[in-house]
């Protein structure tokens, strides 16, 4: 069985999505996002969703901890438009990410 890729983003953001080819499912806020994952969550054919960073930041916790005890499908956040500087680079990223992983904050020299 083949898995596909879902992307949950705002409206204003889904177009160019759908225009490089992958499903969109639109979600306004946070709460929105989470329903959808939920729903996304239950279908065979998705491996990965890649969620708008800023609805991603504001999921809730507990639904996080559901999507990292399982393989699929995987949740990847991505930036959305953002026409400013962001003020956290790459280095925070990464530091995120292994704080997720390895359970604790660490210091990137």
């Amino acid at each position: 069985m083949s898995q596909g890729v879902r992307v949950v983003c705002r409206s204003d953001v889904a177009g160019g999505f759908a225009l490089a080819g992958l499903r969109t499912v639109e979600a306004e806020n946070p709460v929105e996002a989470g329903d959808r994952l939920r729903e996304l969550r239950r279908q065979p054919d998705v491996g990965v969703i890649m969620v708008e960073d800023t609805l991603y930041d504001r999921l809730p916790e507990e639904l996080n901890r559901e999507f990292s005890r399982r393989p699929l499908p995987m949740v990847v956040p991505f930036p959305g438009p953002l026409w400013q500087v962001r003020p956290e680079g790459a280095e925070a990223y990464i530091v995120e990410l292994l704080r997720q992983v390895v359970g604790y904050r660490v210091r990137l020299k």
